[in-house]
């Protein structure tokens, strides 16, 4: 049998970083990255200075570290790059979402009183898809069409199949040539400027209701909202909302008597109907004038409801670290058009990809920038966002979870204590790689109890 060259690479990793007379210090890095799979090297120092006597109190220096370098968390969203880091990321949504809704973080507990929403916002239809239907929890045909007859391409309009839940067809066209992939590139482009616009739309109608202004409607009420995109199986966004009323101090004070879930469930509507974007009509390309999807879903939330803060928070909190892996896209920027033969997608996905460079060349959709975003199928958007006073801030739980860490080191007699009135920290660091090599990442996995991740192939770091 011949020697796989790649599987003696590890194990001649693995058996020298055994003998490393750094390993335990290798393996507490590791287990301190919670199993990241990419971690970040990072070079340099941190010096404790004493500010009055300028005296040097305590210094660090990563020369002393495995391999020169400190390794620390990748923190990445991408469950399909990192998961570990992924569910820190996950798990902190949920907080900043539920938070929103139940209270805590700084957030009172009266904020559960306040009219809260859970809205769905969906695309359009750009053409027939194969899809999965239930109903009484039968699996129904997938687009079942009596004397369908076939398109001007000579497919059939119809499929009678009960697709799986992971078929792979699902999502995709029953006739990609019928299949409007421009409008879906566009679409999802300009998503960010049709939420934009609703929400602009969704306070005008509020305060036209009611004989306000804008202006004077921030006097009685506010607005706060937490959102999250969705990638569907055939490759356009939607954007699952919390949308909450609160009064003109946010969750610290009710809204008025007037303003309830009802008044808010209809002014969602409105403003979900009424919003467009249009595009101009370009050379050889028709004119397009974007809308939300005619699905609409708002769903009021409550402990006694069927729908409770728990549930929203885990649902939004799920797609959070999700992307357009669902549609068979890649995770990373693709360069150029003659990048993606080389890698194996499927035709859906291809096209996609291939329309975003075709629209980045005309002249006036430059600032969308779709080349750089053909990975992600033209949505440049941020994946979660909320507004200023929805709830505390992920930067705020992340700066919580450091002072605790920090604690306990401090506890265990693994950092020094020092006055942070009187102390001066000067720290210095340089990016010097990430990852792990195929060796590496097989302890790491036994060292954390983790699955070893399908590809390694990208797993070389720069001290190897």
């Amino acid at each position: 049998m011949i020697p796989n060259p790649r599987a003696q690479h590890a194990v001649t990793g693995i058996i020298a970083r055994l003998h490393d007379p750094q390993y335990d210090r290798w393996a507490a890095q590791i287990r301190a990255t919670g199993g990241c799979r990419q971690p970040i090297h990072l070079r340099g120092r941190v010096r404790h200075i004493d500010a009055a006597t300028g005296h040097v109190l305590h210094t660090y220096n990563t020369n002393r570290e495995p391999g020169g370098v400190l390794r620390v968390q990748c923190k990445t969203r991408r469950a399909s790059r990192c998961p570990a880091c992924a569910e820190i990321y996950r798990a902190d949504t949920y907080q900043l979402i539920r938070a929103g809704l139940a209270g805590g973080k700084g957030v009172p507990e009266t904020v559960s009183a306040h009219p809260a929403l859970f809205v769905t916002l969906t695309a359009p239809s750009f053409g027939a898809v194969h899809t999965r239907r239930e109903h009484g929890g039968k699996v129904l045909p997938c687009h079942p069409r009596r004397d369908a007859g076939t398109c001007p391409h000579g497919r059939p309009l119809s499929c009678t199949a009960r697709h799986g839940a992971e078929e792979n067809r699902l999502g995709e066209p029953l006739c990609p040539d019928c299949y409007d992939y421009g409008s879906s590139v566009l679409f999802n482009a300009l998503a960010p400027e049709l939420w934009r616009r609703f929400t602009l739309a969704l306070r005008r109608h509020l305060a036209k209701l009611h004989g306000l202004t804008v202006k004077g409607l921030a006097e009685h009420l506010v607005i706060s909202f937490a959102k999250v995109a969705e990638y569907q199986r055939r490759g356009v966004v939607h954007f699952h909302a919390v949308i909450r009323l609160d009064g003109p101090g946010g969750p610290h004070t009710p809204p008025p008597a007037w303003a309830d879930r009802d008044t808010l469930a209809q002014a969602v509507r409105h403003a979900a109907s009424a919003v467009s974007v249009p595009v101009p009509a370009l050379a050889g390309e028709p004119a397009r004038v974007l809308r939300w999807g005619a699905q609409l879903d708002v769903r009021p939330i409550a402990m006694d409801r069927e729908l409770t803060e728990q549930a929203v928070a885990g649902y939004i909190a799920k797609y959070a670290t999700k992307a357009a892996e669902c549609v068979g896209t890649v995770d990373r920027r693709i360069n150029s058009p003659e990048e993606v033969t080389g890698l194996g997608l499927r035709d859906h996905a291809r096209r996609l990809i291939a329309e975003c460079f075709r629209l980045a060349e005309l002249d006036r959709l430059n600032e969308l920038r779709l080349a750089q975003w053909a990975h992600m199928l033209g949505f440049r958007g941020h994946f979660s966002t909320k507004s200023r006073r929805y709830s505390t801030t992920l930067g705020a739980l992340r700066a919580a979870r450091v002072d605790h860490m920090r604690d306990e080191e401090i506890s265990t007699g693994r950092l020094p204590l020092f006055d942070e009135d009187t102390v001066l920290v000067v720290a210095h660091w340089e990016y010097a790689g990430k990852g792990l090599s195929i060796g590496d990442s097989v302890l790491a996995a036994a060292l954390i109890g983790m699955p070893l991740p399908e590809d390694t192939t990208h797993m070389e770091p720069s001290d190897g």
